[in-house]
């Protein structure tokens, strides 16, 4: 059954009586914590055991309006309508698939075009369903002449890993630069190494975001040494993208390299955080001992906290972090001043780097 023939499967149905408030309480918490799994997605690095436990509570909020059924879509769209966000495009999108609904896709797609984040709660709603829910409407999506719909169904074969065959070949080179830049990220997802002469074109792309995943991809593919450049000039850049092309760059090049381009961005105060960032992507756990050092520091603590997650994820379950860098001192108190950042105490975590026997042979 194709998209458009889809649009009004569940109007002869009876609606099942409902507890307004009990539902609008769904609509409102689905929509919330959608929104916080993805900004905690966000986190460097996430904490996997917390989002868990969100989409749990989630799916638990879904399930109480699948049981509403479409008597649930009065509060579905009031929720956005009186605060478009993220969450709100998400819960939209996720009950026009779930019900079924084509008027109501078609319509969270002229939302999603609206939107100023790339549409992040649409695609998190094709994330979210399984792939044989979404397949007629990414069908529709992937050859379609308009951008945003191309750009849709690229992204959910992102999402789901589904490769679109052929049909990648072409996509890469979209004459629409955000279609070319998921399309060059899902060739390189897919290891595509049948796309590589287009990847290397694509470094030479006039956009950044193409630019960018190409030189993702053709890392994902191995052939870090032509990626190396763009990867490293974007985790310089600072932008949305740089832990991505931090982490690429240093798997591209080889350890020696890799640490001696650290060291040359330790010595400059605004790359400093980076290179500090970067050493828990080297899989080197003798560097705790280094890190509790940059700790001490109010303008390197947050990178090296984030970098001893990495390197020792148990150290999560210790109290070693404060969201309050106050707490720490009065060189952070005058640093941060009333920013909100998570950083580590670094004599706790000396503390416990010595009772845990890492300390003792680093």
């Amino acid at each position: 059954m194709s998209a458009a023939t889809r649009n009004q499967k569940s109007k002869g149905a009876p609606e099942r009586p409902i507890v307004p408030d009990v539902v609008r309480q769904h609509v409102e918490q689905a929509a919330f914590f959608w929104a916080q799994r993805d900004t905690l997605m966000m986190d460097d690095p996430p904490d996997l055991h917390v989002v868990a436990g969100v989409d749990r509570r989630l799916e638990a909020n879904l399930d109480g309006l699948r049981i509403a059924g479409p008597a649930a879509w009065p509060f579905v769209v009031a929720a956005h309508e009186d605060f478009p966000e993220k969450g709100e495009l998400f819960l939209y999108a996720w009950m026009a698939i779930e019900q079924n609904d084509g008027l109501h896709v078609s319509k969270v797609v002229e939302l999603g075009r609206q939107s100023e984040d790339n549409a992040r709660g649409l695609v998190g709603a094709l994330a979210w369903h399984k792939p044989g829910t979404i397949a007629a409407e990414v069908r529709d999506w992937i050859g379609a002449q308009d951008a945003f719909k191309r750009f849709l169904g690229v992204s959910a074969c992102l999402e789901h890993g589904v490769d679109p065959k052929q049909m990648l070949a072409r996509l890469v080179r979209d004459r629409d630069a955000r279609v070319r830049a998921v399309s060059l990220r899902l060739a390189g997802k897919l290891r595509r190494a049948d796309l590589a002469k287009e990847l290397r074109a694509a470094l030479e792309d006039g956009e950044d975001q193409p630019r960018f995943w190409a030189a993702w991809a053709l890392a994902e593919l191995g052939s870090g040494d032509l990626a190396i450049p763009e990867l490293r000039k974007v985790a310089v850049a600072g932008g949305p993208d740089a832990m991505t092309a931090l982490r690429a760059a240093v798997r591209a090049a080889p350890d020696k390299d890799v640490r001696a381009w650290m060291g040359g961005l330790l010595k400059s105060p605004e790359t400093a955080p980076l290179a500090v960032r970067g050493a828990g992507m080297l899989g080197d756990r003798t560097l705790l001992h280094w890190l509790i050092h940059q700790m001490r520091n109010p303008a390197l603590a947050a990178a090296a906290g984030s970098a001893l997650l990495e390197l020792f994820p148990e150290a999560r379950e210790a109290d070693l972090f404060t969201t309050e860098p106050s707490q720490v001192g009065q060189d952070f108190e005058d640093h941060f001043g009333d920013e909100v950042a998570k950083v580590p105490f670094a004599d706790k975590v000396k503390a416990w780097g010595n009772a845990g026997g890492w300390l003792a042979t680093s």
